[in-house]
Order: structure tokens, then sequence, then C-alpha cells
């Protein structure tokens, strides 16, 4: 018989308060519309204010060709991101980054550095599949 016992771990309200964030409902989560695209070109951005990269990325025929900025310097180069899946949120309204119109933002979680790494699918998918 083992004499293991899980530890008692806050749960729900409790938890979101000791890390500072509220919880949102599954209303609130579907609002979200979050995708997959293919990145077909990308360049970079001088003009940004941190160094960042312009990107088009296709999500297939139900959202088409969106452009974004995004900054990626430390891991990327613009050319190995061309024909790379990323996901982005889709739903924020356009942003002006110096000058650009951005349409999405795509995903990434900071590095030991704090800088981006992106957010991918492990396995090729079709563009425009939303997450869920």
């Amino acid at each position: 018989m083992s004499t293991w016992k899980e530890p008692k771990l806050p749960v729900g309200s409790e938890a979101r308060k000791e890390d500072g964030l509220s919880e949102i409902g599954w209303e609130d989560f579907e609002k979200v519309d979050v995708r997959v695209g293919t990145v077909v070109e990308a360049e970079p951005f001088p003009q940004a204010r941190k160094p960042s990269i312009k990107l088009i990325v296709d999500f297939g025929p139900g959202v088409g060709t969106r452009k974004t900025s995004a900054q990626l310097t430390a891991h990327y180069e613009p050319e190995g991101l061309v024909g790379r899946q990323v996901v982005a949120v889709v739903n924020f309204p356009p942003k002006r980054i110096a000058g650009f119109k951005s349409e999405v933002l795509v995903l990434g979680v900071p590095d030991g550095d704090k800088e981006v790494v992106l957010l991918s699918p492990d396995h090729e998918v079709p563009p425009g599949g939303r997450m869920f």
C-alpha cells in the first residue's frame, strides 16, 4: 500500500489569484481565433523600433493571406521562415507599426533570454486550421 499523497494545490480562482491571472470562461476562449498559417514571404523590417521581420502568412481559403511584423531576429532569418507553419491570432484589429499594417499576431514564447521562439504544430497541417 502506497503512503504517497498528492499535494494539495490551489484550484480554480485560488490558483488564478496566486499567479496574478484572472479566470476566463469558455465563451471568452471561443472569441480568440487562433489558426495555423504558412509563411509565404519574409523580409527584414529595419523601420521598426525593435529588430523585426515582416511576414506574409497564408491561412488558407477561409482567412486568406495576412501581413504581420514580429520580433523574431534573435532566432530566425527571413529566408528560413518561408514555408514554415506558424500559429497566430487572426481576429485582432489591425495595428500600425512604423507605417506597416500588421493584421495578425504570430504567437511565440520566451526562451531563457526572453527572445521569441515561435509556436508551431509538430506535424504539418492544412493552413487555416483553428486551434481548439
